[in-house]
């Protein structure tokens, strides 16, 4: 389906911002291994937490999910083996997560997904696993998906590179915590996307779980311990937030965005100093976020290591700012949902923005025309490449691919003030 987006000259009010994808992940996935019924309120009702959903009940979690709150309740860390292969379509969070917890049921587990998901890697997660005793591999032998899992999670050491994906990190976390005997982890090399871990253990110690961490050594120690069932609200998601905001600089408007937290362990929370730099006024309160824009930003060097999911709405506040936008530290947003450096320079080429690629991010020259543009199937894309056209009005190919992370996108837009057109 193709999304229509009309150039728009101000937009206007107060809208709660999505629930968190990555604490939703996080929040069901940790209850199902509680022991006892937990409630999860707000929880973000999408194609890739229904993923992670629908993989905890194939694991024995008996969960009802209302749109509002999920009821889910827990296996008190008894896995069953699932009846079937367990397809989770466009989640590489569900899929990095899930491949450690298949190794505490008893027998083999199979995940799949789409085309996309294929192409994601898993060898460094799948080698950290062997040594603690689960046997994964690859079914084409090839490092990516499919992926099956012989369960036997027996703990011990292990290592695994930071520079490739924290859910790497969190997978053996969470599931860690049930192994027969403790887990030690030690990050080797760059430590990228840190705040993703950060939250990881943020929703472990709200089961009632706690993960040791020594920032020198870069090791993690988790001991035998059991998840506490417990009543758990999901905040609201900065990724998400980052288009809303990102409309607000673009457009000389002023919006508040409800449900973002000031002490948010979020690294996309860096959108606020993002913006900041680039010439718009934020007042962020405890719970709430207020942008007010001049429509004048300033282009800006920025490193997004620890906050890749930001790459595509920063590129695009990129093309639409004064001057040169330099972004860097995100090689690993190429083992994204698409290698998004290149997507996203692909699809801005398209718009007669001048964007010299480089291997861990982009050179941005600002100026932007209208055009007609492809989501490449990545949720993200779609939603930073309609900023474009509020400002000069675009066309935006397979755009219902937002409904992975924001579902009801075009209609919060449409509520402050744009026309934005799904057919």
């Amino acid at each position: 389906m193709e999304l229509l987006v009309e150039k728009t000259s101000q937009i206007s009010g107060v809208v709660k911002a999505p629930p968190s994808k990555s604490y939703t992940h996080r929040a069901v996935i940790i209850a199902s291994m509680a022991d006892g019924k937990s409630l999860l309120n707000d929880p973000l009702n999408s194609e890739d937490t229904l993923a992670s959903l629908e993989s905890c009940r194939a694991f024995g979690s008996e969960i009802n999910n209302f749109k509002e709150q999920w009821e889910v309740e827990g296996t008190a860390g008894e896995m069953q083996t699932p009846h079937d292969v367990i397809d989770v379509k466009n989640s590489g969070t569900t899929l990095r997560i899930m491949t450690s917890i298949a190794g505490l049921a008893s027998n083999y587990s199979i995940f799949t997904g789409d085309s996309s998901l294929k192409t994601r890697p898993m060898q460094h997660l799948l080698d950290a696993l062997k040594t603690l005793g689960v046997e994964a591999v690859s079914s084409r032998g090839d490092g990516k998906p499919p992926i099956i899992v012989k369960g036997g999670f027996k703990g011990g050491k292990t290592s695994i590179p930071g520079n490739v994906s924290s859910q790497f990190i969190s997978s053996i976390l969470i599931a860690g915590v049930l192994a027969e005997n403790p887990v030690e982890l030690e990050v080797t090399g760059e430590f990228i996307s840190q705040p993703y871990v950060d939250m990881t253990r943020d929703v472990m110690a709200k089961f009632g779980v706690r993960v040791g961490y020594d920032s020198v050594s870069k090791i993690f120690k988790v001991n035998p311990q059991n998840y506490k069932s417990t009543d758990y609200t999901i905040e609201g998601d900065y990724s998400s937030a980052s288009y809303l905001a990102g409309a607000a600089a673009i457009l000389g408007s002023e919006i508040t965005i409800k449900n973002l937290f000031k002490d948010s362990k979020q690294g996309d929370k860096l959108i606020l100093d993002i913006l900041s730099c680039m010439g718009a006024e934020i007042n962020a309160k405890y719970d709430e976020v207020t942008v007010e824009g001049n429509g004048e930003l300033q282009g800006i060097d920025i490193d997004l290591h620890n906050a890749p999911d930001l790459l595509p709405t920063m590129s695009v506040l990129g093309a639409l700012a004064e001057g040169t936008t330099e972004i860097s530290g995100v090689k690993h947003a190429r083992f994204k949902e698409t290698d998004r450096i290149s997507t996203c320079a692909k699809e801005l080429t398209k718009l007669g923005v001048d964007v010299n690629e480089k291997p861990d991010g982009m050179v941005i020259n600002g100026g932007v025309k209208s055009g007609i543009v492809q989501s490449h199937g990545d949720h993200r894309l779609a939603m930073a490449l309609s900023l474009i056209g509020l400002k000069v009005g675009i066309k935006i190919q397979n755009a219902e691919v937002y409904g992975v992370s924001f579902p009801n996108f075009p209609e919060v837009m449409n509520k402050l003030g744009c026309t934005m057109t799904l057919r």
